[in-house]
């Protein structure tokens, strides 16, 4: 699926797609990413996808928004810019943005792509998902959690 001009996938293909990136033209083995842009205190207290075991797969986390008060993040490319250049990864590598429920991650992924720094992909649902209309909490209907993917807490 592609919302406007960033292509979607659900938080299962995402985690397929970190667990085999493939290889580039060259030949080479490809890397991938999965960029958290949720604030850290989302990351504190509700957890974070856990990659330990894909060998190809780096997990970063760069606040689209800083905590307290949401306000965007000024130097949020140029941290994006100098993570990628610190795991090695190029323009070409799959960068899938992820937030709570996907609309925070499809804004960075907008960004991320305008800027030339990668093919950054929106994860649908998020790390939460939405909220379920029967007891108002998130985690069950859809998003990482309620996918079965690993996660931790810290």
């Amino acid at each position: 699926m592609v919302i406007a001009d960033i292509p979607e996938v659900s938080p299962a293909d995402a985690f397929a797609a970190l667990r085999n990136p493939g290889s580039n033209l060259d030949g080479n083995l490809k890397k991938a990413a999965l960029l958290d842009v949720r604030s850290s205190a989302e990351c504190t207290f509700v957890g974070q996808p856990d990659l330990k075991g894909l060998q190809r797969a780096v997990l970063l986390s760069i606040e689209w928004q800083i905590f307290p008060g949401m306000r965007s993040n000024p130097d949020f490319l140029t941290q994006v810019g100098i993570a990628m250049q610190a795991e090695k990864l190029d323009p070409s590598c799959d960068l899938f943005v992820l937030c709570r429920s996907g609309a925070r991650s499809l804004a960075a992924a907008r960004a991320i792509v305008a800027a030339g720094m990668a093919n950054a992909v929106n994860v649908t649902g998020g790390f939460e998902g939405d909220l379920d209309p029967v007891s108002g909490h998130r985690g069950a209907s859809n998003g990482w959690k309620a996918a079965g993917l690993p996660w931790r807490q810290s």
